[in-house]
């Protein structure tokens, strides 16, 4: 949870499928902005990559890129907005928003850290650093992430809880070069985003299971909102 807050349970897990094409296909609408064609637009690349590998339909992919690069007549109009904070017991938190109304969410965001604490700009970015975040799964036997990192130019990397994935950490410049330099080193890249990485992580242990369970709960509830994109909470292992 350092690097990326994510849903658990088979029941969250059953309901994240059409979330997270909603979620990429506004990452794949604003990434068109600068071009529909993938080829010379590494942003759409990744982007176009990751779809294909969560089995996101062709049509909602073709649709995405369209109405992002202006080609269907639709306006877009998503505005990236960091909202930063605690959740209950002191768990710094980051949640970057992609909203066309920030007079929705703004107020929504408001509601929600109420059994937290909203920050102003600045109160908790301090204590995150703002890296690439490569997820990837060895093509082969024996992979040794260690060496990969080392080879592809990443800065760190740390095991995912789901199985043998691998999450390989890096300067924010250097995310689409180190995603084309892993496969070579026997990583194939399921996801990359940039994203933001706790530096004084809370320690779970410090918490009471009850404790824990209002922090996920607090944390449940904002991925629950539409214009929630992404989660970084500073919550260790």
């Amino acid at each position: 949870m350092g690097a990326q807050w994510k849903a658990k349970g088979k029941e969250l897990a059953a309901n994240a499928r059409g979330k997270l094409f909603g979620r990429l296909a506004k990452d794949i609408m604003v990434a068109a902005r600068s071009g529909a064609d993938p080829a010379s637009n590494a942003r759409l690349r990744l982007l176009v990559e990751q779809a294909r590998k969560v089995s996101m339909p062709k049509d909602t992919l073709d649709r995405a890129i369209k109405k992002g690069a202006g080609l269907t007549g639709e306006a877009v109009n998503f505005e990236r907005v960091i909202y930063e904070g605690f959740a209950p017991h002191r768990v710094p938190v980051m949640v970057e928003c992609l909203t066309d109304n920030v007079n929705r969410t703004a107020p929504e965001m408001r509601v929600l850290f109420r059994k937290g604490q909203l920050g102003t700009s600045g109160s908790v970015a301090w204590d995150f650093d703002h890296v690439g975040m490569i997820e990837a799964e060895p093509l082969m036997a024996g992979a040794d992430p260690e060496l990969a990192a080392i080879e592809a130019g990443a800065q760190d990397f740390e095991p995912v809880e789901e199985g043998g994935a691998t999450m390989f950490l890096t300067d924010a410049s250097d995310l689409d070069l180190v995603c084309r330099a892993l496969p070579a080193q026997g990583f194939g890249v399921v996801s990359a985003k940039l994203g933001y990485k706790a530096k004084n992580p809370v320690n779970p242990s410090s918490l009471s299971a009850g404790q824990l369970e209002e922090v996920e709960a607090f944390l449940a509830a904002i991925d629950a909102a539409d214009d929630v994109q992404n989660i970084f909470a500073g919550l260790a292992g």
